[in-house]
């Protein structure tokens, strides 16, 4: 969990820096938007590659390794002399980003009994929304006391940290099922995979090509100030670590994922008609938190159900597909914001989470 902590917080750190990292290298911040597209799309290429490059290398070692190159990352970072150090620093992030993912997300199963294997998946994915709600402000607090460099700095000590915890705890983990791309292969002629890969790839569409532009839909349509945008992200947040606790408890049912796609609907649809003033608009994220923050540990799920003898293949498809389609989903986002407003993201962006709740109950049903 720590260590997805570390890589999900290293990711979308630069979210809260763009300004003045941009201001640094005198670059645009749609160049700097670099920092966020580049390791999604390293990341989808990762995940398969790496996974069957190390497929008989004990998971103890490979984990530790990966957060050692992630600290290599931070310190790069930290320490960039021009904007080229930090995109190649992003490009190794996302190397660690596809192959951690890929191979510990999945390890819950043999490192605990069969029954806490629930509450032990929804711990590690926890990591995700505590990186919105702990890690980013926190480096984002740290980057305006002692500059954005001291903010990857941290991260760095952090990751050095992690490998030492995980070199000093974890047994040894020798592959059960080597990751073979003859595997991989397999996996996608199956029904449920296929299932999973459209579902994944309308949420992800969805909700990433929605939530980038969340803040400007608030300072535009709810008017809020940066205060209030702040204190509204963090309700959002914080939500996202109750939902995926919630959402961990019955991961395992197929309708749990159902309705959580569906909430997540009906709150992005609804925000331009009830999200015009604040109390509305907190709602609504809430709901939206609630309902994203069941997603990751729902997903992962549903393909570890549908590959019940390959968990780290089943988690490489979900990785890569997952990966890639965020920057997807922030690019056709961006599209219709330059076209339109962030009123018509979040009404399309509602559009296609309906859809993907349709093809979520149709799947399950199927399954059945």
């Amino acid at each position: 969990m720590t260590g997805i902590f570390s890589v999900v917080t290293t990711e979308i750190l630069p979210i809260g820096l763009l300004t003045p990292i941009g201001a640094t290298f005198r670059i645009s911040d749609g160049t700097a938007g670099l920092m966020m597209t580049l390791p999604g799309i390293i990341a989808a290429v990762a995940a398969p590659v790496v996974t069957v490059a190390v497929r008989r290398a004990d998971r103890r070692g490979v984990l530790c390794g990966l957060m050692l190159a992630l600290a290599l990352a931070d310190l790069v970072n930290a320490l960039a002399p021009g904007y080229w150090a930090v995109l190649a620093a992003r490009v190794v992030l996302g190397v660690v980003i596809g192959a951690f993912w890929s191979i510990g997300a999945g390890l819950a199963p043999r490192l605990v009994a069969a029954e806490r294997q629930a509450r032990a998946n929804t711990v590690i994915f926890s990591a995700v929304p505590l990186g919105s709600v702990l890690g980013v402000p926190a480096g984002v607090l740290l980057g305006h006391l002692a500059g954005w460099r001291a903010a990857f700095a941290a991260m760095a000590v952090l990751s050095l940290a992690v490998s030492a915890a995980l070199a000093a705890t974890l047994p040894p983990l020798p592959p059960e099922a080597p990751t073979r791309l003859a595997v991989l292969r397999g996996l996608l002629r199956t029904r449920a995979v296929r299932a999973g890969l459209a579902i994944t790839l309308l949420l992800v569409t969805a909700h990433f090509g929605t939530y980038t532009y969340v803040t400007p839909f608030l300072e535009d349509v709810t008017h809020a100030g940066p205060d209030a945008v702040t204190a509204l992200l963090l309700v959002y947040g914080i939500a996202g670590v109750a939902g995926n606790f919630v959402g961990g408890l019955w991961a395992g049912r197929r309708a749990t994922f159902t309705i959580a796609i569906s909430l997540l609907a009906a709150a992005v649809l609804l925000l331009p008609v009830l999200g015009t003033a604040w109390p509305g608009a907190a709602l609504l994220l809430v709901a939206w938190g609630l309902a994203y923050g069941a997603v990751p540990v729902c997903a992962q799920a549903w393909f570890v159900r549908a590959a019940p003898d390959t968990p780290e293949a089943a988690t490489v498809i979900f990785t890569s597909s997952f990966q890639a389609t965020i920057s997807l989903g922030a690019l056709a986002g961006g599209a219709v914001v330059d076209t339109s407003s962030p009123s018509v993201v979040m009404l399309l962006g509602g559009c296609v989470a309906l859809l993907a709740a349709a093809v979520t109950h149709a799947a399950a049903l199927r399954d059945q």
